[in-house]
């Protein structure tokens, strides 16, 4: 019996999380309610609350259960990948385009969560940590690339890491396909061409 309960438990805040992502894709994070979320998960708001205090506390959720599990697979690559530091040392274009092709494979899971976090991040700053950590560990990890590779004068590697990063967030957050004239193959050729002339060989 207890174990039902559980999985009843289970299934209800996978539910909640579910209808918040679908609701704040759908309305944006201020404009979503906690009844509309409650309703498209087919509860209430008494429910709402024996899972989440907050509309925040939800959000939160998402990142740590989602977001956070996703830039960690991004961050590893995928079967293809080298690792970041190790793309920028060797600094030619299909290193670099080889690290943003398996970055951006992970865009449709991501980009829904990441647009969700930096509007509520307008509300609450506290509540995108876990992005500005991963891009400040990629800004870190050109540097350390560049180091390796003994590349540019010491003093300038983290800010051309904190320029490519900086290129990079702002595609990820606003690019779809078709936006701007590219699809997602020409969009990662050119971004793999930008991070080239800042980082390449």
């Amino acid at each position: 019996m207890a174990s039902r309960r559980t999985a009843q438990r289970e299934m209800t805040r996978r539910l909640l999380l579910d209808a918040a992502m679908e609701r704040f894709v759908a309305s944006g994070y201020a404009a979503t309610t906690i009844d509309e979320i409650a309703s498209a998960a087919g509860t209430t708001r008494v429910t709402f609350y024996a899972y989440f205090p907050s509309k925040s506390e939800i959000v939160k959720a998402l990142i740590a259960e989602r977001l956070e599990g996703e830039l960690a697979l991004a961050s590893e690559g995928c079967t293809t990948t080298v690792a970041l530091i190790d793309a920028v040392a060797a600094g030619t274009r299909e290193h670099l385009g080889a690290w943003i092709r398996d970055v951006a494979a992970h865009w449709p899971r991501l980009q829904p969560i990441i647009r969700i976090c930096r509007a509520a991040q307008a509300i609450d700053p506290d509540l995108c940590a876990g992005i500005d950590i991963w891009i400040d560990q990629a800004i870190d990890d050109i540097g350390a690339g560049l180091a390796k590779a003994d590349r540019f004068e010491a003093d300038g590697r983290q800010f051309r890491g904190a320029l490519a990063m900086g290129q990079f967030d702002y595609v990820f957050q606003h690019w779809t396909d078709g936006v701007w004239g590219a699809d997602q193959d020409r969009m990662c050729e050119l971004l793999t061409e930008s991070w080239f002339q800042l980082l390449g060989e």
